[in-house]
């Protein structure tokens, strides 16, 4: 059988099922997923401690870029190395939840052909901190997954969603 869309069908063929409820996504659908989302964890480890810390990235090809201050945990973490990058979300409409972890290796960009470049893009902090080092996240492993919140869950409303899943209000969401 042929299929009439098949960009939709591309996506829906890269994904498959794991779980009962849960679908893992595949690669294009994550890449996808981070094109459209501008706000991101990204955790490293500083001092032997782990950290997570919210960024506005942007997706330059298949690597992420986002910015940071000088001097930040962010890029005194010892090279790095051995970074995660994830971004979540939720379709209200189906009642749907995902996420996408990128694991893989940071590094600030430190020559000046990078930097112009990078300047070029529009990637702007949302602070009026200094934000003037550039970090690049190069995944070695793009995974995601997606899952169906039960019908009527309650939730805490931090989503955006009514109470209950079961009942979300489509004016409301978000």
């Amino acid at each position: 059988m042929l299929c009439p869309d098949e960009t939709k069908c591309d996506l829906m063929a890269s994904m498959t099922r794991h779980d009962v409820g849960t679908e893992i996504l595949g690669e294009a659908v994550c890449w996808e997923r981070l094109r459209k989302s501008s706000i991101g964890r990204l955790g490293v480890v500083h001092d032997g401690q782990p950290g997570i810390y919210p960024v506005n990235y942007l997706v330059d090809g298949t690597s992420i870029l986002l910015r940071t201050a000088p001097g930040s945990k962010v890029v005194s973490a010892p090279r790095l190395e051995r970074v995660a990058f994830e971004i979540d979300g939720f379709e209200p409409q189906h009642g749907d939840a995902w996420s996408v972890l990128i694991k893989g290796f940071a590094r600030q960009l430190d020559s000046t052909a990078e930097i112009d470049r990078a300047e070029e893009l529009p990637l702007f902090p949302w602070v009026t901190a200094d934000r003037s080092a550039w970090v690049r996240i190069v995944p070695v492993e793009v995974t995601g997954r997606r899952f169906h919140i039960v019908d009527d869950a309650v939730t805490d409303g931090s989503l955006g969603w009514s109470a209950r899943v079961g009942n979300v209000d489509q004016s409301s969401a978000v």
